[in-house]
């Protein structure tokens, strides 16, 4: 079987082909700069250099592949819509000149709302162009990214993470090596076929006052999590650099899911993966924010 993997130096692509190396899979990987793989990695790869926002090169680099795992780039810094419906017609493009039969598209909780959630209704215009072509498609609708923390490591060494969902609503949480492992099996099972929905919701839905308390144990550090406004939120995203669009969308994130939205997938053995918050941070975040890091 050919499987090709987009953004394999990310969270869950680097996963995805590692997991697929171990199954005893040559994937075809694609991204802008090959020199990013690992050297280990590379011997085991056959890599291409593309740029997902160009259809014509993505093309060019799926032709005879069997499956493909597809994640939107985001430069993170322009409007990441805008930015989705690039590589959505790269996407679409590729599927339907090379007749790919199928494709495990990640995509977010949130994504069966299609409006009014901010960057994910990109996402979800990726589905529905995705479900479009005819291809066999699961999309993995992944929960709050672990590794999302890694962003605020300044807020969690001054002791307080500012959030803007109310800190008793409770939300999936995930580690993106779950969300690889996912991801790799639909892409070597073929027991599935047709247009199909797989939630990742990582073990247990958790608030952000439980979010705090683990912090807190797993780190050795005191971390409270403190509500703000809207617009202070908005506030800190100018401040870092953000322009009005992605500040937007990324606030939409959170604004679009915190008034009644229940996932349209329930937590199942089938949407329920192993990793937890506390096994995750103990690990990867503790050292991150110990004193002697700058």
């Amino acid at each position: 079987m050919r499987i090709a993997v987009t953004t394999p130096t990310g969270n869950v692509g680097r996963h995805v082909v590692a997991t697929l190396v171990r199954a005893g899979v040559r994937p075809r990987v694609l991204l802008r700069d090959p020199g990013r793989l690992a050297p280990d990695v590379r011997a085991e790869v056959d890599a291409v250099p593309v740029d997902q926002y160009d259809a014509e090169g993505v093309a060019a680099a799926t032709r005879d592949v069997d499956a493909l795992f597809w994640v939107n780039p985001t430069s993170g810094h322009g409007d990441p819509r805008a930015e989705y419906a690039r590589a959505t017609d790269s996407v679409v493009r590729a599927v339907t000149e090379n007749r790919i039969g199928r494709v495990v598209f990640q995509s977010s909780v949130g994504a069966e709302k299609r409006h009014g959630a901010g960057e994910i209704d990109g996402l979800a215009e990726t589905e529905i162009a995705l479900d479009g072509t005819g291809v066999d498609v699961t999309h993995l609708r992944c929960g709050y990214f672990f590794t999302n923390l890694e962003f605020e490591l300044a807020a969690l060494r001054a002791g307080t993470l500012q959030v803007i969902l109310p800190l008793d609503q409770p939300m999936a949480w995930v580690a993106p090596r779950d969300i690889a492992e996912v991801a790799a099996t639909r892409l070597l099972s073929p027991d599935w076929s047709g247009r199909c929905v797989q939630a990742v919701h990582g073990p247990a839905h958790l608030t952000w006052r439980q979010v705090g308390d683990i912090l807190t144990a797993a780190t050795g550090r005191p971390i409270a999590v403190e509500r703000i406004t809207d617009d202070a939120m908005r506030a800190r995203l100018r401040q870092a650099g953000m322009v009005e669009s992605l500040v937007e969308a990324v606030l939409g994130m959170s604004t679009g899911l915190r008034e009644d939205f229940v996932p349209e997938q329930p937590r199942t053995l089938r949407t329920t993966t192993p990793t937890t918050l506390a096994a995750w941070a103990h690990g990867h975040l503790r050292h991150r924010i110990a004193d002697d890091v700058s």
